[in-house]
């Protein structure tokens, strides 16, 4: 078991942008970069030897920051903070002080804003081999970024252990109350990044989900996926679903209540036998399946475009600062942000 560290190049700010390699002892592999806390690679060794790279990217880390990657940026790896998923109008009150957030995403923020925890430099803060192999990583979030009051500070640790399982557990503490809602986004595609994901199959565990405005902003009504597009409690092709709805763009409920780690989705693409578990202790898993992604050239000289690959984002409640009746998202002095989330690999 290692863990590498390689240097890339020195962003505009002076800071240098390095790749972390995490290898377990039975071949898997997954890199991070510091640029945005993303992750680069997944590689899983097939039966017949072949390496299936799940996650989609770019083989150089300039092109993570190239004008045509962030002319119609769709977040490819990366950590997603302080807010992941829509905040409606860019705004909310909080202690009978109203406060205005940059807006991204048409009247919306979205994911943070225009630079999130996604275009962020961060500290390498420690990296190992025990128990696993691990990387850790910080970022200071400023008081007043893209309007979010209090200074945050931010600890992300990835590990990769032999039974193949690559894991993000965060943790955060504030200096002055602040809504926090952290998540990452991994685009998957188990047939080694190549080919369009209509033939993958997911399955979510989950009987109700969010119900969205025209603008994708969560009203605060749940609905019940009996009967609805949205019922992927038994496994089905993401092509079969969309023929009937376009795209999947949707948060569930998982019912995860008890911060314990829980089997919350499921992916697996039948002709080379691989399924994806998401394991995670948060409530929330938002599906997407990329309808939006840009025309880019990725790893191995690959053409990414709509439905190249899916998320599976675990969260906390979206919009939540704007909608009374859902669990508060406020993070004050003393108290301690947590989640993790869990990617298992069975073939």
């Amino acid at each position: 078991m290692v863990t590498d560290q390689q240097y890339c190049f020195t962003a505009p700010g002076g800071e240098d942008i390095y790749l972390f390699t995490l290898r377990n002892d039975n071949g898997t592999s997954a890199t991070v970069t510091n640029l945005g806390a993303t992750i680069t690679a997944y590689n899983i060794i097939m039966d017949n030897g072949d390496v299936n790279d799940i996650v989609l990217g770019f083989d150089k880390m300039e092109d993570y920051s190239s004008p045509a990657y962030l002319q119609q940026y769709p977040w490819f790896g990366c950590a997603v903070g302080r807010y992941a998923n829509r905040i409606k109008n860019a705004e909310f009150e909080l202690d009978g002080k109203k406060y205005k957030l940059t807006k991204n995403d048409k009247n919306e923020q979205l994911h943070g804003g225009h630079s999130g925890f996604d275009r962020k430099v961060w500290k390498l803060s420690g990296k190992g081999v025990d128990p696993c192999p691990f990387v850790e990583l910080r970022y200071l979030s400023p008081d007043g970024e893209e309007g979010f009051p209090g200074n945050l500070d931010v600890r992300i640790r990835f590990e990769l252990n032999n039974a193949g399982e690559l894991s993000y557990e965060y943790h955060a503490d504030c200096d002055q109350p602040t809504p926090v809602n952290l998540t990452h986004h991994s685009y998957f595609n188990l047939n080694n990044g190549t080919g369009r994901i209509d033939e993958h199959e997911v399955k979510i565990y989950a009987s109700q989900y969010f119900e969205q405005d025209k603008h994708l902003v969560a009203t605060g009504k749940i609905i019940a996926v009996d009967g609805s597009s949205y019922d992927l409690r038994e496994f089905r092709t993401i092509g079969e679903g969309q023929s009937l709805i376009d795209e999947y763009d949707k948060s569930f409920l998982t019912g995860n209540t008890d911060r314990s780690s829980q089997l919350v989705a499921e992916a697996r693409y039948s002709p080379n036998n691989i399924i994806l578990q998401i394991h995670t202790t948060e409530p929330i898993l938002h599906f997407y399946s990329g309808k939006w992604t840009p025309v880019v050239k990725g790893k191995r000289g690959t053409i990414y475009g709509p439905f190249s690959g899916f998320c599976l984002e675990t969260h906390r409640h979206p919009n939540a600062v704007n909608i009374p009746h859902f669990p508060d998202s406020i993070l004050r002095p003393g108290e301690n942000y947590y989640q993790k989330t869990i990617y298992k690999i069975i073939k």
